[in-house]
C-alpha cells in the first residue's frame, strides 16, 4: 500500500493499492493501443483535447488545489495558482503548438530538397516529484498530447491523490482511453518499466540520485532521457540594484513552496558594499514570515512536504554549523503535529563547508559576501549544479557578464526566476540535461525524420 499523509497535521489521508505486475502490464498495453491511434490523429483533435483539458482544470481548480495542499502542504493560494498555470500551458500549446510541428524544407546544393518532419515516437514514461505535483507533470503531459505521443506517470508516493485527479481530468476532457495513465507504483518497479519495449523515452524531475539511477537504467536500453534535477541557484545582488525589490524577491525565493523549489534562489551572493544593509533588511523580512495552516489566507508558508523532509533540512543545518557556518536564526521545527520549520539565514559558510555543494530544500538562505563581480561569479559557479540564477544590477556591463559567465541553464535579470510556457526550461552540469516547455520541450521526444525529395 502507498500511504498519503497531511504534513500540516500528521494524519493519514488515504491508502492506495500498488499496481500488481498484471496491473502494470494492463496499463502499458492500453498505452500502446492508444498510441497506435493517437500517432495518426489530426492536429486539430490534439489541440481540442488540450483546450478541454484546460477547461477541466479551471472548472475543478478548487478541489485540485485543496488536494494538493492536503497532500504536500503548500499554501492553498499557491496550489490554486499552480492549477491555473497548468491550464495556461494547455491553452498555450492548443493555440501556438501546431506551427511547432510544421515541416521545414532545405534546398540541397547537389539538387533536390530535404524535408524535416516532426513525428511522434510512442509511450513516454514520466517520473515526477511532489513539490509541484500538477505543474511538473503538466510540463510533460501537454507536449506529449500535442506531439502525438502517449504518457504514463510514476508520481511521487505522497501525492497519489493529485496524480489520480490528473487522470480524472483526462476523462473529463474526453481524451481517448489510455492516452495518459497514472501508475500507482513505488520506485522499485521503475526499472522494469523502463526496460519494457513499449516505453520509448523517460523524463524525470527529481533529485540528483534519482536522475543518476534513471539515466543508468535508460542508458542500458539506449532510450533517451530528459532530466531536471536539483539546483542551488545563486541570487546575486550588486550595488546598483533596487535593494527594496531585491530583498522582497529574495524572501519570496526562500519561502515559496516552503523553500521547496528547484529554481528559486538559495545562495544569496551580495556585494560587500551593500552586504550589511541587505542582511539587515533580509533578516527583518524573513523573521516576519508567518508560517502556519496552509489553508488560511494570511499564511505565508505552510509546512514542509513531510516530516522526513523537515528532518533532512535540520540535519543539513546542524552539519553546516559543525563546519563553522553560523545559523543567525530560524531552521527550527515548531508545532506539535505538523512538519513545520521556521524561515532562517545561514552565514559564514566557508568554501570547504559541505553544505556549499548541497541543495537545502527548505526555507533557509545561505548568505555570501562578494568582493566584486568576478568574486560573485566565482561563488555562483563553485557548485556542481547549474539550473537557474537570478541577478540584480542596473549596470549593463554587469548584466552581460552574468548572462555570459554564470554556469546555468537560465538567468533572470532583475526579476524572480519562474518557468513559463513560452520559454525553454532546464539546466546544465549536475542539474540535468534536455529542455521542457516551448518548442524545444515539444521536440524532445519526437522523431525529426529527414525526407529526401527530388
Amino acid at each position: 500500500m502507498i500511504e498519503t499523509r497531511n504534513p500540516a497535521t500528521g494524519q493519514t489521508l488515504k491508502e492506495y493499492e500498488e499496481l500488481s505486475p498484471e496491473g502494470i502490464e494492463s496499463k502499458l498495453a492500453a498505452a500502446q493501443s492508444a498510441y497506435e491511434a493517437w500517432r495518426v490523429s489530426d492536429i486539430s483533435e490534439r489541440t481540442q483535447i488540450l483546450s478541454r483539458l484546460a477547461d477541466a482544470y479551471e472548472a475543478n481548480k478548487d478541489a485540485m488545489a485543496r488536494q494538493c495542499t492536503r497532500e504536500m502542504g503548500k499554501t492553498l493560494s499557491s496550489a490554486t495558482a499552480e492549477v491555473e498555470k497548468c491550464a495556461s500551458l494547455f491553452r498555450h500549446l492548443a493555440k501556438n503548438g501546431p506551427p511547432m510541428l510544421e515541416p521545414e524544407t532545405w534546398e540541397l546544393d547537389g539538387g533536390g530538397t530535404a524535408e524535416g518532419r516532426w513525428l511522434p515516437q510512442g509511450v513516454v514514461l514520466a517520473i515526477m516529484p511532489w513539490n509541484f505535483p500538477y505543474w511538473q507533470a503538466a510540463r510533460f503531459l501537454a507536449p506529449t498530447i500535442l506531439a502525438g505521443n502517449v504518457g504514463v506517470l510514476k508520481h511521487a508516493s505522497i501525492v497519489q491523490g493529485c496524480a489520480k485527479l490528473m487522470e480524472d481530468m483526462m476523462g473529463e476532457a474526453g481524451a481517448p482511453e489510455g492516452l495518459f495513465q497514472n501508475l500507482c507504483i513505488k520506485s522499485d518497479a521503475v526499472e522494469g518499466i523502463i526496460a519494457d519495449d513499449r516505453i520509448v523515452a523517460v523524463t524525470l524531475t527529481g533529485s540528483e540520485g534519482a536522475g543518476q539511477a534513471v539515466a543508468q537504467q535508460a542508458g542500458k536500453q539506449l532510450k533517451k532521457v530528459v532530466l531536471e534535477l536539483g539546483g542551488s541557484d545563486p541570487f546575486i545582488v550588486m550595488p546598483s540594484a533596487n535593494l527594496d525589490e531585491a530583498v522582497s524577491q529574495a524572501v519570496k525565493a526562500r519561502i515559496q513552496n516552503t523553500g521547496q523549489s528547484c529554481i528559486c534562489g538559495k545562495r544569496m551572493i551580495v556585494h560587500t558594499d551593500i552586504y550589511d544593509e541587505f542582511l539587515e533588511r533580509f533578516s527583518d523580512a524573513m523573521k516576519a514570515v508567518k508560517a502556519g495552516d496552509p489553508m488560511e489566507e494570511d499564511t505565508d508558508m505552510g509546512p514542509l512536504s513531510s516530516f522526513e523532509q523537515r528532518d533532512t533540512v535540520i540535519q543539513q543545518l546542524e552539519e553546516a554549523t559543525k563546519h563553522g557556518a553560523k545559523l543567525l536564526f530560524g531552521g527550527e521545527a515548531f508545532g506539535d503535529d505538523g512538519a513545520y520549520i521556521t524561515a532562517g539565514i545561514l552565514t559564514d559558510v566557508a568554501p570547504d563547508n559541505p553544505v556549499t555543494q548541497e541543495e537545502i530544500f527548505g526555507p533557509v538562505a545561505m548568505l555570501f559576501r562578494a568582493d566584486d563581480i568576478d568574486d560573485a561569479i566565482r561563488i555562483a559557479n563553485d557548485i556542481p549544479f547549474g539550473l537557474g540564477s537570478s541577478v540584480w544590477t542596473n549596470d549593463e556591463g554587469e548584466k552581460e557578464r552574468f548572462i555570459r559567465d554564470i554556469e546555468a541553464g537560465m538567468t533572470a535579470v532583475n526579476q524572480f526566476l519562474a518557468s513559463s510556457p513560452e520559454a525553454p526550461f532546464g539546466g546544465i552540469k549536475r542539474s540535468g540535461h534536455g529542455r521542457e516547455l516551448s518548442r524545444f520541450g515539444v521536440h524532445e521526444f519526437m522523431n525529426l525524420k529527414t525526407v529526401m525529395l527530388p
